[in-house]
């Protein structure tokens, strides 16, 4: 029997009317509605919090016949229908404060509609206070309130103070509400991609309760290894037998491609939906939450902060960072995590630290791949021809092509978009090198004005010295004096050292000396 994978479609009733496949969380669900009222969930785009939200808006319908088979069957005994109000932020591109204001005065009047209004309540955060009030007094029970994407405006307007001013303004009364109108509300569930906090919209709201980080719903959202194999067992025979690789094989692909999300400091690992389905669906793995897109305001901050990409990678920061993002902060460590693109690698107790990483290899490598054209004179639809070439170098051995090819990366790149050569040198080779490494071994580590690295293919060893502020000479001198070269003595394979030096007039590559 075919299986119908609900790729895209967040709205729960049509997944269970239609026989979409659907991924049981309401034992859970049930949990979060009996053991507390106010809750916020931050979780990357395409993990499922739309159908999240979708789902408890059935069940406070009281919808019984969409659960049955379900856990929710089994627990809940009363289904009880309350009076919703649904909000969904994620259907328009919010260019102004007025997209903003459309937006929630178009539900308002809707809700209004049911529960009347009043003419003395005229800004947004009145009507929505009174229709909470109205709709508790018209049908003699609580509300439940439910946001969908409810960061989105906030987003959008990073970089532009002015407009987050204005959207922060609107939104921080609105929300208010959850806390001004506690004696007539049921249960309230915020969703989005970040977590806004400290002076920003959440700053009054100390009553919700973030999900975000709590070990009991890890995999509210998401696909757990459990899952995976509980649901897709015959998906993953499928899938191998069409990669032509056994079973253990396969789950090894999907582990390493799409799984790594860590939400807390000892949680297992969650898988991509959006992704894990796809590749379900099509029999082929792929890079499917990439193509969905990837947001600009991500790397506006890293440019506009002058970040370390190398630093970005392996980053060490604690929960208070991880859970907020001060709008005022230049910090892009907390967006890029709460997006999805960094993901929690280890926990250090003692001083309560997280040290951050890529989630897995389609993040990785989507995530470079897209930078490389913000970096360097690269368009974006030459990335992959340029890194193939690359890689062809470094595997025939030609060095000299590779560095003419490396030159062509920095020049023409616009004066005023760097700031800080050093940074910018550091970040071009971390882009290129991490591209490099998804076909070839590369290990390195940076510090301050230069970066040591040894790449490795099955015929050739590089070992590469670069100097930010010196000569070639001084950099294969280096190799040569502190023996980086030694751990290959007894290897086979051809090795270079490679001195590479640059130029700060030019901003490029001024020379490389190659020695066997």
């Amino acid at each position: 029997m075919a299986t119908f994978y609900p790729i895209g479609i967040q709205n729960f009733e049509k997944i269970r009317k239609e026989g979409y496949l659907y991924i049981d969380k309401t034992a859970l669900i049930y949990q979060l509605v009996r053991t507390g009222s106010y809750y916020f969930l931050s979780r990357p785009r395409r993990f499922g919090k739309s159908l999240l939200l979708s789902t408890l808006d059935a069940y406070f319908q009281g919808k019984k016949e969409l659960f049955k088979g379900l856990a929710m069957e089994r627990l809940e005994k009363d289904w009880v229908a309350y009076p919703i109000l649904h909000i969904d932020l994620n259907i328009s591109q919010y260019q102004s404060g007025k997209d903003l204001e459309d937006i929630l005065n178009r539900s308002l009047v809707a809700w209004e509609t049911l529960y009347g209004a009043d003419p003395a309540e005229r800004s947004l955060a009145l009507r929505f206070a009174g229709v909470v009030r109205r709709a508790y007094e018209k049908t003699g029970r609580r509300v439940v309130i439910l946001v969908d994407e409810y960061d989105k405006p906030l987003l959008q307007a990073i970089g532009n103070e002015v407009l987050l001013e204005e959207f922060r303004n609107m939104l921080k009364p609105f929300y208010g509400v959850l806390k001004t109108m506690d004696g007539a509300i049921r249960f309230a569930l915020m969703t989005g991609v970040t977590k806004f906090g400290k002076v920003s919209v959440f700053s009054d709201l100390n009553n919700l309760d973030d999900l975000s980080m709590r070990d009991p719903y890890v995999t509210l959202c998401g696909i757990s290894e459990e899952e995976l194999h509980t649901y897709f067992e015959d998906d993953i025979h499928a899938l191998g037998t069409s990669l032509n690789l056994p079973f253990e094989e396969t789950c090894s692909l999907l582990k390493k491609q799409y799984d790594g999300y860590r939400f807390t400091a000892s949680s297992p690992g969650v898988y991509n939906p959006f992704s894990l389905l796809n590749a379900f669906k099509y029999k082929q793995l792929g890079s499917y939450w990439f193509e969905t897109g990837t947001p600009t305001y991500l790397v506006e901050l890293l440019k506009r902060t002058d970040y370390d990409l190398y630093r970005m990678a392996h980053t060490e920061t604690d929960a208070d960072v991880l859970n907020s993002i001060d709008a005022v902060s230049y910090n892009p460590i907390p967006v890029i995590y709460q997006s999805g693109y960094l993901t929690i690698k280890g926990y250090d107790p003692e001083f309560k630290m997280y040290t951050l990483g890529f989630p897995n290899e389609e993040v990785a490598e989507g995530f470079t791949r897209y930078l490389l054209p913000f970096y360097t004179s690269v368009k974006s639809v030459d990335t992959a021809f340029q890194v193939q070439h690359f890689v062809r170098d470094i595997r025939k051995g030609d060095v000299d092509a590779f560095f003419v090819r490396l030159q062509s990366f920095f020049a023409d790149t616009p004066y005023e978009l760097i700031r800080n050569l050093e940074v910018h040198y550091q970040n071009v080779l971390f882009i290129v090198f991490k591209l490099v490494g998804f076909y070839a071994r590369v290990e390195y580590h940076t510090s301050r004005g230069r970066i040591d690295l040894v790449l490795q293919t099955d015929r050739y060893i590089y070992v590469m010295e670069f100097k930010l502020n010196g000569t070639a000479e001084e950099a294969l001198q280096q190799i040569e004096d502190r023996q980086y070269a030694l751990p290959f003595a007894s290897d086979l394979r051809t090795l270079f050292k490679i001195g590479v030096s640059f130029d700060n007039e030019t901003r490029n590559i001024a020379k490389w000396i190659v020695r066997p």
